[in-house]
């Protein structure tokens, strides 16, 4: 059985720190047999949702740039990998923007598939922003892949990640880790079948009560 993980960059520099990081556990994954994909988002014009909801009736969102790219990669994927450096204590706007509309537009079920979130910052703003990214896999039923220590690394450039020793052994530990979730998953998927997943309750308290 053949498995998939795509990894989304967030960083608008392609070969920079959080390209490092992804590629560390990339090559990890591929150790392992998963075939990797990377997306490169971080410098593309991305705008946020502006919540029209089109996209429930269209099956994708209004506004046809990468998040419609990505959605269909996104669907055929076992796991994801979200990385972004740290802005301001947060990870990148541009990022954020297109996951908020790939999330919330794509009709096909994430349940199940293995979600990480990796950050890279020069000092401070690294579990600010990797809470930030964990809570879109959380609220789609996707498992968190975890390691050793929070997926982060340290440095202003590639060069200095490459001397952040256990950062890059963070990375291989979590693609170790992931690699054996998506696979046990798959097993139990085929023994026991996925959880039932409860719909239709939405609490909202209309006219304050």
């Amino acid at each position: 059985m053949a498995f998939k993980v795509l990894l989304i960059n967030g960083s608008p520099h392609v070969h920079g720190c959080t390209a490092a990081a992804l590629d560390e556990a990339a090559k990890t994954l591929n150790a392992h047999g998963i075939e990797t994909e990377t997306v490169q988002v971080g410098s593309k014009p991305i705008r946020g949702c502006i919540s029209c909801n089109s996209c429930g009736q269209k099956g994708c969102c209004v506004f046809d740039d990468a998040v419609n790219d990505t959605a269909p990669k996104f669907d055929a994927a076992d796991g994801i990998i979200i990385g972004s450096p740290v802005y301001y204590g947060s990870p990148n706007g541009n990022l954020l923007s297109f996951l908020d509309r790939l999330f919330y537009s794509t009709p096909f079920s994430k349940h199940m598939k293995v979600g990480a979130a990796v950050v890279s910052c020069r000092r401070g703003g690294n579990t600010a922003s990797f809470d930030v990214l964990n809570k879109y896999f959380t609220i789609s039923g996707m498992p968190v892949a975890s390691s050793t220590y929070w997926n982060q690394v340290h440095g202003f450039t590639a060069d200095d990640v490459a001397k952040d020793l256990e950062g890059l052994q963070t990375m291989r530990n979590l693609g170790r880790n992931m690699a054996f979730m998506i696979k046990a998953i798959a097993d139990a998927k085929q023994k026991y079948g996925l959880p039932e997943v409860e719909r239709g309750c939405f609490t909202s308290f209309p006219d304050g009560k």
